[in-house]
């Protein structure tokens, strides 16, 4: 590795993160950061250290996702397309192509190496609704709130960075708080607790979803959900909300679910797992979905199943096969 890169890589993962929340995508987000690393390294003989690495390099990072941004669509829940369906139904919808979804992140490619106290802050802001929310904002709005609230740089830094005037950054800011506050996140779990290993009431939780889901106890799970629990299954855009509806598809349509094994992950700081279902030819489990969950208050809010296995759990680092 060059001088230089050594002294760019550690930036990698925080810069990762940034460009997840604008873009919405991991996938995007690693393209995002790999393009501002080279950029870096090209014109690094002519940075000269007028401002400081790390905030040059979120200045390059910056201008990267606002131009994927430029031709973009807003990446959306499926909860952001239309009311919640019935769990009696048979037919979720055509899958919707990716680009359109906020999709999941691993929580490793964010925080390595980091103070395991400033990973439960940062597990807050990269929070499944937080980042939809995120995606109400026009592009400079986002990057103004994540610099400004996340990040904690000043207006000062920001209009430095963005090229406009410390009005302009506050103005931004004030319309992106509004924004969000009017939008309609009513079907979003935006209070969710963050993954904590080491919190009992949380791990107990976690080992009776477990335990039901893999026994397909639905009495035991539907126990476990809130009244206004949703379930959502990208990219099919069918979505349901509470543990009537949510047990009906489990019990119908869902059902091949039965004799599923869990394999825990952690996901935009939410407790996940990579479900494995009986292989059609009965040899062993074959992947199914990373299931995301949303934990509110000691009960399940929210239960997300991303299908796209094929490239997620390389990912998230999840095995081909159980």
């Amino acid at each position: 590795m060059t001088d230089i890169a050594t002294q760019l890589e550690p930036f990698r993962p925080e810069l990762t993160g940034y460009c997840y929340r604008m873009l919405g995508s991991m996938f995007e987000a690693e393209d995002a950061v790999q393009d501002t690393m080279i950029r870096a390294w090209k014109g690094f003989d002519r940075f000269e250290g007028r401002s400081a690495l790390r905030s040059w390099l979120y200045r390059i990072a910056t201008n990267v996702c606002l131009t994927m941004l430029g031709a973009a669509q807003r990446r959306v829940r499926p909860m952001d397309l239309g009311p919640a369906g019935s769990g009696h139904a048979t037919d979720p919808g055509e899958p919707r192509p990716e680009e359109i979804w906020v999709g999941p992140v691993p929580d490793g490619r964010l925080f390595e190496g980091t103070d395991p106290a400033h990973v439960i802050a940062e597990r807050e802001s990269v929070r499944l609704a937080f980042v939809a929310a995120l995606q109400h904002l026009p592009a400079r709005q986002r990057a103004v709130l994540l610099l400004r609230e996340v990040l904690a740089w000043s207006a000062q830094e920001v209009a430095e960075l963005l090229g406009t005037s410390v009005a302009g950054v506050n103005s931004a800011l004030q319309r992106a708080r509004a924004t969000i506050a009017a939008a309609d996140l009513s079907a979003t779990t935006q209070s969710a607790d963050v993954y904590q290993p080491l919190d009992a009431d949380q791990r107990a939780l976690l080992a009776r979803y477990v335990k039901a889901f893999e026994e397909y106890d639905l009495t035991a799970l539907t126990a476990l959900l809130h009244d206004d629990a949703t379930l959502s299954m990208p990219p099919l855009p069918l979505w349901l909300r509470g543990p009537d509806d949510i047990t009906a598809w489990m019990s119908g349509t869902g059902s091949g679910c039965r004799g599923s094994r869990l394999v825990p992950t952690v996901a935009n700081g939410l407790p996940a797992f990579g479900q494995y279902r009986p292989a059609a030819s009965g040899d062993g489990h074959e992947p199914w979905a990373l299931i995301v969950l949303e934990i509110s208050g000691g009960r399940v809010a929210s239960v997300t199943n991303f299908l796209d296995t094929g490239r997620l759990f390389p990912l998230f680092d999840l095995p081909p096969r159980r």
